[in-house]
Formats: structure tokens, sequence, C-alpha cells
């Protein structure tokens, strides 16, 4: 797997995670909620990407062949 996909994604994990804590609010309960629904928009935007590059790639490889 790609390093800087797994870099990206612990970011955003550890990112979500700490905007899940600081807004879960008086009751100081973790809102699972907020952060999975961060994380899964992170981990679309990164999927989506990575979908883009490959098919940027795939096009380049075809077009000199």
């Amino acid at each position: 797997m790609n390093k800087k996909l797994i870099r990206s994604l612990t970011f955003f994990a550890v990112l979500s995670a700490a905007v899940g804590f600081l807004l879960s609010g008086e009751a100081r309960v973790f809102d699972w909620r907020l952060a999975g629904g961060l994380f899964a928009f992170a981990l679309a935007g990164e999927l989506i990407r990575l979908k883009i590059r490959r098919g940027r790639a795939r096009n380049r490889q075809s077009s000199t062949t």
C-alpha cells in the first residue's frame, strides 16, 4: 500500500478524533458520529484522489504505447 495514503489517513483519523472530542459537548462523551463522519468524508476524498491518479497514469501509459 502507498505510504502517502496511510500517512494521510492516519492524519485524518487523529484530526477527526480530536474534533470529535473537542465538540463532544458538556457531557464530555466522545462524539463517535461526528468523528466517524469526518473520517468517512476524508476516506472518500482520498479514495477519489487515488482513483483519479490511477486513471491519469493509465491514460498516460496508453497514449505512449
